[in-house]
């Protein structure tokens, strides 16, 4: 009881957003010098687009070591922003660190994993069809999270985790304001706390078999989240008050920047904010996170519906261009109920050019939520794809003393 007491009050302690961050002048003007009146129209109502930027440049010292500078636009922590999908990163993160930590024989990334149910909500998943052996196993739900953001997928890790042990190990590791309480299918909050049974097999042999969970953590939602003037309710009745989101996922962005580079850099932060992973973990995520859906046989993508740059907001979404081949965007996006997010970590292998871009963008005319009608073309992804030239055009310019070595996130994609 003492432990699941200090551990609820370490979750109330995280959830606590931080303050607003200061703009950086640089970055600032920057974007206001080259935008074009769609984005000046954008950046004149930051209120009601509710956008929030974060570049970060990175450079290298002559052992090849980087540093970081974070320069922050409209950044503030209490704005609250939906995550969508964002919120896989840490799940895909968590799932492999678990199997690391159970340190059974045989438990593996690739090892089948088979999802049982004992409640009339849980899905049950004994196969799938989009992997080359017709089988579940962590490492290919990992891949369909990053080249296609799969919600399946994303909900089979979440129960694996269970979420007591998703917000406990979040909150430990100091990443403040975190809260991820949802799988994607409509469930209730009792029911989000229950996670399935799961055994993990190998021809047949078990290798290993974990219970069903129930979370016991007291969260704090003494903090209302509205937003919008109406929505759509689940019987597609409009409802004339703003949507509350009080209990839903929160991932506040300097959160999500911090671990996008803790993932990519983890020797650049404090070790207890590191996910306990090998270099077969990084190895995967790193190909994950930077593969396109026309890269892979399994699955096998419609190249028309997921295109390279599916889930590539920076750069790339609007007109789904194709992707310049010296370029890499190693990325998690999310976009839901008209919030847009990304955290990239951009390199150009030609140039020797590296950094990162963080952003959201609220977009949504009429204030109804839920209802499916939102500028995401209009607005949402030219403003992620302008905002990403600009800063790739400054990089190009930008004076470094040292050009980075770029060889260790060159990944080998294949057709598997």
């Amino acid at each position: 009881m003492r432990h699941s007491f200090l551990i609820g009050c370490l979750i109330c302690y995280y959830s606590i957003a931080v303050a607003q961050v200061p703009d950086d002048s640089l970055l600032r003007n920057l974007i206001w010098q080259k935008a074009s009146p769609g984005l000046r129209h954008i950046l004149q109502y930051p209120d009601s687009f509710r956008y929030q930027l974060i570049y970060t440049q990175i450079d290298r010292n002559k052992h090849n070591v980087p540093s970081f500078t974070n320069r922050y636009f409209s950044v503030n922590d209490n704005q609250y922003f939906n995550p969508a999908s964002t919120v896989k990163l840490p799940i895909a993160l968590l799932a492999l660190e678990k199997l690391r930590k159970l340190k059974i024989p045989g438990l593996n990334a690739n090892t089948t994993m088979l999802t049982d149910s004992i409640r009339a909500e849980q899905v049950r998943v004994l196969q799938d069809t989009t992997a080359e052996n017709g089988l579940p196993s962590v490492a290919h739900y990992i891949k369909k999270i990053f080249l296609i953001s799969d919600n399946d997928a994303y909900n089979r890790l979440y129960e694996f985790i269970g979420q007591q042990s998703v917000n406990e190990s979040i909150g430990v590791k100091g990443y403040k304001g975190v809260r991820i309480l949802r799988r994607f299918m409509p469930l209730t909050e009792e029911e989000n706390r229950n996670t399935n049974p799961i055994r993990f097999v190998s021809d047949d042999r078990l290798i290993y078999s974990q219970p069903p969970a129930y979370d016991t953590l007291t969260f704090d939602f003494s903090r209302q989240i509205l937003i919008g003037n109406g929505y759509l309710d689940k019987n597609d009745q409009l409802v004339l008050q703003p949507m509350d989101f009080t209990r839903h996922n929160i991932f506040p962005l300097t959160s999500l920047q911090h671990m996008l580079q803790t993932v990519m850099f983890p020797a650049s932060v404090a070790e207890r904010e590191r996910f306990d992973l090998g270099k077969e973990d990084y190895d995967l995520l790193y190909r994950f996170m930077s593969q396109y859906p026309s890269e892979t046989s399994w699955p096998r993508y419609d190249t028309a519906e997921y295109y390279d740059s599916f889930t590539k907001f920076f750069f790339f979404k609007a007109g789904k261009q194709n992707i310049p081949s010296v370029i890499r965007v190693f990325n998690k996006a999310g976009w839901s109920y008209g919030f847009l997010t990304d955290a990239s970590y951009i390199v150009d292998f030609k140039h020797d050019i590296e950094f990162m871009l963080t952003g959201t963008l609220y977009v949504n005319r009429d204030g109804i939520l839920n209802d499916n009608k939102y500028e995401y073309e209009e607005e949402g992804y030219p403003f992620f794809k302008e905002i990403g030239e600009i800063i790739y055009q400054y990089e190009l310019e930008r004076k470094r003393k040292y050009r980075p070595n770029l060889q260790s996130f060159k990944m080998k994609y294949g057709r598997n």
